[in-house]
């Protein structure tokens, strides 16, 4: 249990009726359905979908703790993952392919998915993360505010893809006490060729500046995350992601305090393997080198970045 200084946001909001109110506003967001950037505008109360797939339910695909996430997430009892099915890009190279675009799982209703909530919690979690919810942004403040009704008192984390709309996160202000963003890309071409997201490196810089505005750089307490921005950066072989680009944006644009995760574990992974006719395979046909890295961490640091990843 967290000390009641370290009480989690959005039980504030729960003893104040707004989420209630936020419950009833982003539910309106899915008929026309403009949770995400893509705006899809289709009616998903009545059984249309869009880019996602996705309908009106939820659909997940596995929960449980996890402790291969974030040391400051882990702790000793581990992350009490929930994964979502579907998604609103298309990475060539997901790594959770069956997942994001085969939509592998079930549907579930809100009340179930709080419940599951409450599993993890019970559980001993240190926190709930959300994996890929961009889409489910409805659902789960409609779950949230079942689950906090029920005594849930854990951090929320948000973790996502970052094609995420402005409009949308601040709904989630109050709500999500941890956001942990993928920057993906330095350049809207290699999104658009990896990942089909036009203008991702606009929507990503928004996204990212919005989630600092609402919960600041990362907090530790007795080496668990209670509130605040982790952000993550996958290092792709020869430099298609950009990094540097991403560095300097998060370094001048967010904050040098920022704790950022810079992942060393790209490996050939989903529609890339077999899609030898994409510009980018060979590229991605193997993993990162170590001077990759490197020279990706250099960078970082050049920046005065230095929270997150080794520091040489």
């Amino acid at each position: 249990m967290m000390s009641p200084a370290q009480k989690p946001s959005y039980l504030r909001l729960l003893r104040m009726g707004e989420l209630a109110r936020r419950v009833d506003t982003a539910r309106a967001l899915l008929s026309p359905c403009r949770i995400c950037p893509r705006e899809c505008g289709i009616d998903r109360l009545h059984g249309e979908v869009g880019y996602c797939r996705s309908g009106h339910l939820p659909r997940v695909s596995s929960f449980g703790p996890h402790f291969g996430e974030e040391p400051p997430l882990v702790g000793t009892r581990g992350s009490g993952t929930i994964f979502f099915s579907g998604c609103n890009m298309r990475c060539v190279f997901c790594q959770n392919y069956a997942i994001s675009q085969e939509r592998e799982g079930a549907e579930v209703s809100c009340d179930d998915l709080a419940k599951i909530m409450i599993r993890l919690w019970d559980m001993g979690c240190h926190n709930i993360n959300f994996v890929s919810p961009t889409h489910f942004v409805p659902q789960i403040i409609d779950a949230v505010h079942i689950a906090a009704g029920m005594g849930l008192d854990i951090p929320l984390v948000y973790n996502t893809g970052t094609y995420d709309s402005v409009e949308t996160l601040k709904l989630l202000d109050g709500v999500f006490d941890i956001y942990m963003p993928d920057a993906k890309y330095g350049s809207d071409d290699v999104a658009l060729s990896l990942s089909d997201a036009p203008g991702y490196v606009t929507v990503m810089k928004e996204a990212i500046r919005e989630m600092q505005r609402q919960v600041g750089d990362l907090q530790v307490e007795d080496g668990i995350a209670v509130k605040g921005l982790l952000v993550r950066h996958l290092v792709l072989p020869e430099n298609l992601a950009g990094s540097g680009e991403v560095f300097r944006f998060i370094a001048e644009e967010v904050s040098r305090d920022a704790y950022v995760n810079v992942m060393d574990q790209y490996r050939p992974c989903g529609r890339i393997v077999g899609d030898s006719r994409h510009p980018h395979h060979r590229s991605l046909m193997r993993g990162i080198t170590r001077s990759e890295y490197r020279e990706a961490i250099s960078a970082a640091g050049s920046y005065g970045l230095h929270r997150g990843f080794p520091l040489s």
